[in-house]
């Protein structure tokens, strides 16, 4: 028995300088959280797998894209954006990458962020030959005004977005109000979430402005329609994205990047399965949806939410990870 128990102490010894030894060769970590809910429950995805999974000791950082980002590039500070929107500023990241101060890891949106013109799946089924916007204007009795039932309408976002301009540029150029469309200004976000869910519960046609990844989304299944046009980066620029440009043409909307960015100092520091991980840690559009879904329905915080998606996903998040980290996730859940 005592040599049984002496046995027992020495493995708990290795056991905790192992986890100590873990913990000194990844070292302190810093991650930015973003102030949107799919860079918050991504953030605390990565302070978890990290932690559990490979011994680090993260703190996470209150952040947003531009000064984050711009951080990392002059400061060296944080160690990590999860979710890096590169497209918002391509200048600093471009600067920062050819400098040799930023390192582009995964994509971690995998199908990347996706704005453009909706209808509900049920609109869609029922309506099999209504792919393109051009498809849409055919039919402005399925998207009834309803202050004039003669008109279809396209909801658009509130103003000061810069969805809302691209879509009333759009409302131009493929000359829905000749197709005998109005758009509506649904005032605010909520205005917009709750039109789509009045349209949504009552199964009537609703078509216009939102975007992916969304909580809303994951809860209202719609589907987005396609442009029937190439996009055309120039004429994006040039006119599709200015409010007063009065010959906007027919666009494409391009999808935004959505990449995980961490400094070159820690890249070098985490270089091994800290960054395999981080190279390999990507998600759907519709997976992120349904998460969201449920943190909102569960007014679930960020670290409630990764949990969650841990639970319930480890088909996904096992391949991220070493087998070994694998199983220390699984145990600390």
């Amino acid at each position: 028995m005592k040599y049984l128990f002496n046995s027992t102490c020495i493995a708990v010894g290795m056991f905790a300088m192992a986890n100590q030894a873990s913990a000194a060769e990844c070292g302190e970590v810093t991650i930015a959280s973003m102030n949107w809910q799919s860079a918050e429950v991504l953030a605390s995805l990565d302070k978890f797998i990290l932690t559990e999974g490979y011994g680090c000791d993260v703190s996470i950082i209150q952040g947003d894209t531009v000064p984050t980002i711009t951080s990392m590039t002059e400061k060296a500070q944080p160690d990590i954006a999860p979710e890096g929107w590169v497209d918002l500023l391509p200048d600093v990241v471009n600067a920062g990458l050819a400098d040799g101060k930023l390192v582009e890891a995964s994509t971690v949106l995998s199908d990347g962020a996706v704005q453009g013109w909706w209808i509900p799946k049920y609109i869609a089924d029922a309506h099999p030959d209504i792919k393109t916007i051009d498809d849409v204007l055919k039919h402005p009795e399925l998207f009834p005004d309803s202050e004039d039932s003669s008109k279809g309408t396209i909801y658009n976002g509130p103003q000061g977005w810069g969805g809302t301009v691209v879509s009333a540029q759009l409302y131009k150029a493929f000359e829905a109000e000749k197709a005998g469309f109005t758009l509506s200004d649904t005032g605010s976000a909520a205005g917009l979430d709750g039109s789509i869910a009045k349209a949504y519960e009552r199964k009537q046609g609703w078509v216009g402005y939102y975007w992916a990844p969304t909580a809303l989304l994951g809860k209202y299944d719609m589907v987005k329609v396609q442009h029937g046009v190439p996009v055309d980066t120039a004429e994006w620029k040039r006119c599709n994205t200015v409010a007063d440009c009065a010959d906007p043409k027919k666009n494409d909307w391009p999808k935004d990047t959505v990449k995980t960015l961490v400094t070159k100092r820690f890249s070098e520091r985490a270089d091994g399965p800290i960054m395999d991980y981080l190279n390999h840690r990507a998600w759907s559009n519709d997976t992120v949806n349904k998460l969201m879904s449920w943190m909102t329905d569960n007014q679930a915080s960020g670290d409630d939410g990764a949990k969650h998606f841990l639970q319930e996903n480890p088909d996904l998040w096992t391949k991220w990870v070493s087998p070994d980290a694998a199983e220390k996730i699984k145990a600390a859940l």
